[in-house]
């Protein structure tokens, strides 16, 4: 007669029998995804084999193939160009390189339409420089030429009203020298 396993044989026995077979529904699931596509990732392959993530993640070789599968490019079962995983991400860092420039365009506008406006509000309250300051400038600048013109023509005169006085002095000096 043949020893009858003991319980814990069984219960050893029948684990592995539930393990092999959540293995084989992995493994059906795995092929079905490469052979009609769709998404590949440990959660979509848990759900659909009916088995929980972390089932996978104590089977090196099972999760292995899930992530081969995941990095290959969906195969074409006669709809249109396939997409990578490699070119999504490649267009999502471009979207978002384009992002960031546009996020820095929009800054950049902004603040020339909040100094356009400010200069606006500036001119419209009085508070802001006159609009036309460069031609006010170069009136300053004409008005400070002519004013040493004049200066310089008033010392000119001084000098010669100064000079006429001490021929007026001689002059008369000698007029009343030649009377006495």
């Amino acid at each position: 007669m043949t020893p009858q396993p003991s319980t814990s044989e069984r219960l050893a026995q029948g684990r592995r029998n539930d393990s092999e077979r959540r293995r084989q529904r992995v493994l059906k699931v795995l092929d079905q995804l490469s052979r009609n596509g769709g998404t590949v990732s440990v959660s979509a392959v848990a759900r659909s084999a009916g088995v929980d993530r972390t089932f996978l993640y104590r089977h090196p070789d099972l999760l292995a193939h899930v992530h081969a599968l995941a990095t290959e490019p969906p195969s074409d079962a006669g709809r249109g160009p396939t997409v990578s995983r490699a070119s999504l991400q490649a267009d999502l860092l471009a979207a978002n390189a384009r992002g960031a420039r546009l996020t820095e365009q929009v800054r950049q506008l902004e603040q020339r339409l909040s100094e356009a406006l400010g200069q606006q509000i500036w001119q419209r309250t009085g508070i802001g420089p006159p609009a036309d300051t460069d031609r006010l400038q170069a009136r300053i600048t004409e008005l400070e030429q002519q004013n040493l013109d004049l200066r310089l023509r008033l010392e000119e005169k001084d000098e010669e009203l100064s000079a006429a006085r001490a021929a007026n002095r001689e002059l008369t000096k000698t007029i009343n020298q030649g009377r006495s």
